[in-house]
């Protein structure tokens, strides 16, 4: 009998579609919210954004790798799953253990509050105190650590401020990420979500996929 697990998903803007079900597998894990799936025939590869949660960036060390290594502990590459998309109720889910749950309960991801809208509001708060009681993984950290959400928002500010007074960063040409230079798939992933679409050239929601 196959392994099939139920994976409910907010997936990538280039991505939205209308509520569909079908059979994927696990390519690839970018960071702690984000997959790469494709159809069980090989084909239909997409990028999916676990909703209800975010992780911590894999450039906030060691955290983000943390993240990323208990999602893949979830969802090893080649595993089955029923791709679904709702406007309410999204969550991931591996027979009876919600995948996006897991992660707030063990603390290597945090609630995402600005877009809990259609999520188990008392239980995503529920389990990250819980984590946050525990000191659990990101709750660990003294004095507490930054929210991703903040963390995107300070580097696009800062890479904002460096091409208005026309800093140059090595390795790019013109202030613009070149794939073969950014080193690692899961990079430019976390580039893309910062705002640098001109990675993403066949608008699929992947950045760089030679990389992968």
């Amino acid at each position: 009998m196959r392994n099939f697990c139920r994976l409910c998903v907010l997936l990538a803007l280039s991505c939205v579609a209308p509520a569909v079900a079908a059979d994927f597998k696990v390519l690839s894990v970018g960071d702690g919210d984000t997959i790469r799936v494709t159809g069980t025939t090989g084909v239909n590869k997409t990028t999916v954004r676990l909703a209800c949660i975010d992780a911590p960036e894999t450039s906030q060390t060691p955290y983000g790798n943390d993240a990323r290594r208990a999602l893949q502990g979830e969802l090893a590459i080649g595993t089955e799953i029923s791709l679904r998309t709702k406007a309410t109720d999204r969550y991931g889910r591996t027979g009876t253990t919600n995948i996006n749950q897991a992660l707030v309960q063990s603390g290597v991801a945090f609630v995402y509050w600005q877009y809990i809208e259609g999520c188990d509001r008392e239980t995503y708060s529920r389990l990250e105190n819980e984590a946050r009681f525990k000191s659990l993984g990101v709750w660990a950290v003294p004095g507490g650590m930054q929210r991703p959400w903040d963390y995107r928002r300070g580097r696009k500010s800062s890479n904002a401020g460096a091409y208005a007074s026309g800093a140059a960063n090595p390795g790019q040409n013109n202030s613009r990420y070149r794939c073969k230079q950014i080193g690692s798939w899961a990079r430019a992933q976390e580039l893309l979500k910062q705002g640098h679409s001109y990675l993403d050239g066949d608008g699929d929601g992947e950045a760089c996929e030679g990389l992968r």
